[in-house]
């Protein structure tokens, strides 16, 4: 018994530019997705203008060294409920151990991979030196604690510390 030998297809013109098509439009479509899901999860700029930031790098260097002479000790403690309400708790002291009152502290909860995901947390003074706010909705996951405590419309003290929320 002889089997039939099917015909072998040929390679046409009209195949070749078929196969051409699909390929690049593969290519494409994928390029196009890529570049909108990267575009989408952008951060953004961690500073509008490189130039003004270098400009106000020596006041920034002259700030930390007046900072450090102060010689003040600033405990901070973040604690994240299940709910993802946060209280941020902070106890500020001079180089005599005494509270220190009288200060605006500015708390800031930052992703460090996503600046759409930070939450300000306002803190008022709930005892001499003793300052507390609360933020809601944060996720657990890293996170930069900054805080800014300001006198009279001086900002006196600045840090920035990375902690794991549970």
């Amino acid at each position: 018994m002889t089997r039939p030998t099917s015909k072998p297809r040929q390679l046409t013109g009209k195949v070749v530019f078929v196969s051409l098509v699909a390929f690049f439009g593969v290519v494409f479509g994928v390029n196009g997705l890529m570049m909108a899901l990267a575009i989408k999860t952008l951060p953004g700029t961690e500073v509008d203008s490189a130039y003004a930031a270098s400009l106000a790098y020596e006041s920034e260097i002259a700030a930390a060294r007046d900072q450090e002479k102060r010689g003040w000790k600033v405990d901070a403690r973040v604690e994240r409920r299940p709910d993802g309400r946060a209280t941020l708790r902070v106890e500020a002291r001079d180089r005599a151990g005494l509270p220190l009152s009288g200060l605006t502290f500015f708390g800031r909860l930052e992703r460090p991979a996503d600046k759409a995901g930070d939450h300000d947390v306002v803190l008022a003074e709930t005892a001499s030196g003793v300052f507390q706010g609360d933020a809601t909705g944060v996720a657990p996951g890293r996170w930069d604690l900054v805080l800014e405590g300001d006198q009279n419309g001086n900002r006196m003290f600045l840090s920035k510390n990375r902690l794991t929320l549970n």
